[in-house]
């Protein structure tokens, strides 16, 4: 089973969310390991991308990175899903630390 939290989960966040197209603030647990994700949108990762590679000449990408049509809680819960199904999450470094009364649930 998998849950999915959130460190902010308002509609303030849902907006910006999809108007700044990521979020970084999704924690996945499987299990009893958590993992953190970083859920952008095609549109902010090519800016990023552009930006990065014109001032630096190389692009770093993030640990944990999904990749999502639009930034929302819907697409994010159904990426999140499909990836347990596919055993993602036992490809990727789990938190060391988390105070889990921080979370909210997505």
């Amino acid at each position: 089973m998998v849950n999915i939290y959130s460190l902010y989960d308002d509609e303030l966040m849902d907006l910006e969310s999809l108007h700044k197209g990521y979020r970084n603030d999704i924690i996945v647990k499987v299990g009893n390991l958590f993992y953190k994700l970083n859920v952008y949108d095609m549109v902010r990762l090519k800016q990023d991308f552009e930006a990065e590679i014109s001032e630096y000449g190389y692009f770093q990408i993030e640990s944990n990175l999904i990749i999502v049509e639009e930034v929302t809680k819907e697409n994010i819960k159904k990426t999140v899903k499909e990836l347990e199904k596919q055993n993602y999450f036992e490809e990727l470094k789990p938190i060391t630390y988390l105070d889990e009364s921080e979370l909210k649930l997505l």
